[in-house]
């Protein structure tokens, strides 16, 4: 219940109800990314300075090694299922949708945790930054295979051999590296950095998120049209898939041993679905699939599901189970 009273929380119901009635209420496209990069670079030196205090240690590699693990195996496993009813390139758009992660819902998760004295490593940031890109590029190899058996066309079956560009456009996305740029230029600045960046990356922070979360919620109203007339594995599939990849991130932290914190962070992680970073790849890279399909499952469903409930609810689970 005091995860719906979070003010950003009601912000971002607030803008689901603005935006079911159709209101002309909206958030300026600069706005909404200036608001989506100032979080980002807020995260970023947030889990910089932590470092910074904390050392890499092993529990850290264990913890990215995990987050990297996931993020191939959950859209391998999305892909077998999918396909049995969906062709392959809509399989191959959600599995990629669903295999990278929310850098809101993260950031979330993060606000939500600090709200109840929850520790967690700020290493977390790196591994959300890791789990971003996997799914994308076995999306766009698995569509380009499937051309290139569909073709005779030597031109498409050349391009299905090269991803080159689709790793380049991976790694060098510019919000992933402002994030990993963030946490370098803390673990450099170290305690100084962090008094001086105070006011900027922690002061905002909640208003910004609120602010965003807004934005957000108008969005999320909107797509949520895009799933009419789709098939029922897609609907299944947006409310069965988090809690079912949240129950599998848990199940491999319990093995590997991590805290409590970090345990929460993945399993939001891996339940999380992109409706930015993969739409943005897969709009050119899969013109077959109308992005309705994948933005209305990602932004219409899964998103608000883990923002009002899942985050809350995968808290209570891993304090049970561990």
């Amino acid at each position: 219940m005091t995860n719906f009273l979070d003010p950003a929380i009601l912000f971002f119901i607030f803008g689901v109800f603005a935006g079911s009635v159709k209101s002309n209420l909206e958030i300026p496209p600069q706005i909404s990314r200036f608001l989506s990069l100032y979080l980002l670079m807020a995260l970023g030196l947030k889990g910089g300075f932590a470092l910074h205090k904390s050392g890499f240690t092993s529990e850290i590699a264990f913890s990215l090694g995990l987050a990297i693990f996931l993020a191939i195996i959950i859209p391998i496993i999305g892909y077998l299922l999918l396909r049995r009813t969906l062709n392959v390139f809509d399989a191959a758009a959600i599995a990629a949708t669903y295999g990278s992660v929310s850098a809101v819902t993260f950031i979330t998760a993060t606000q939500y945790l600090d709200q109840f004295n929850i520790d967690y490593g700020g290493h977390m940031a790196a591994a959300m930054a890791l789990m971003e890109s996997p799914a994308i590029i076995l999306a766009i190899v698995l569509a380009n295979k499937a051309r290139a058996s569909q073709s005779n066309d030597p031109t498409v079956k050349q391009e299905a051999s090269s991803i080159s560009k689709i790793l380049h456009e991976s790694f060098t996305d510019g919000a992933q590296l402002l994030l990993l740029g963030s946490m370098v230029v803390a673990l450099v600045s170290g305690d100084a950095g962090q008094k001086l960046m105070a006011p900027f990356s922690i002061d905002l922070f909640k208003g910004m998120l609120a602010f965003f979360l807004l934005d957000m919620g108008l969005m999320a109203a909107r797509n949520i049209k895009g799933l009419r007339g789709k098939p029922p594995i897609t609907l299944l599939y947006a409310i069965g898939s988090p809690l079912s990849h949240a129950l599998l991130a848990l199940v491999l932290c319990k093995l590997i041993g991590l805290p409590l914190g970090n345990t929460i962070l993945l399993m939001v992680l891996a339940s999380s679905a992109s409706y930015i970073a993969v739409p943005a790849v897969l709009r050119h890279a899969l013109p077959e699939v109308n992005p309705g399909l994948y933005m209305g499952m990602s932004l219409g469903i899964t998103f608000p599901f883990n923002i009002i409930l899942g985050i809350p609810l995968y808290t209570v689970i891993a304090k049970l189970f561990l």
